[in-house]
């Protein structure tokens, strides 16, 4: 029973699977496919995700912005990167030990810089409020791209906090 589940469709969370956090434009011979650890450690943070899109919602989601329709009642969160094998991790120059190696860490999509902030917020806000540790917390921009980079880890959290704006994308960002 140690198989490892490539079902793309797998519920991670309520509104979470597998493929939208293992998925990438970067294709490899093995695929891009988390282990037991990583996929235990992608649904601590499909947890978090949870509260991000419950709380954001709640409190912004009658605020509707470009690209949401209308009859949406509910904005969804983004997953741009998630889980990245040591293949995929390469590809796409990621950061050597970086915590999408592990499962650990999450890039959310943001509509623009005002969406990225709040989001920083909300999260901040929970791991505050009940008490939890992040790893890293990273509110990035590359162009008019607007990601928030969100990593926790089982133990040894950091709770590091950066801004990474930068005007151009560079090769591989």
């Amino acid at each position: 029973m140690n198989e490892v589940n490539t079902d793309k469709s797998v519920r991670l969370s309520p509104h979470f699977t597998l493929g939208e956090l293992t998925k990438t434009s970067y294709h490899t011979a093995e695929g891009n496919i988390p282990g037991h650890m990583a996929m235990e450690n992608l649904k601590r943070l499909c947890g978090w995700l949870e509260i991000l899109r419950e709380r954001y919602n709640r409190r912004y989601g009658d605020v509707r912005r470009e690209g949401v329709s209308r009859n949406d009642s509910d904005i969804p969160v983004v997953i741009s990167s998630g889980y990245r094998s040591e293949e995929v991790n390469r590809k796409c120059r990621g950061a050597k030990g970086s915590n999408h190696l592990t499962g650990c860490a999450v890039d959310i999509r943001c509509l623009g810089p005002e969406q990225m902030i709040r989001y920083a917020r909300l999260l901040l806000d929970t791991a505050d409020e009940n008490g939890w540790a992040f790893d890293e917390l990273i509110m990035e921009q590359r162009g008019t791209t607007y990601w928030v980079h969100f990593a926790v880890r089982p133990k040894d959290n950091r709770r590091k906090i950066l801004f990474d704006c930068r005007q151009k994308l560079s090769a591989g960002a």
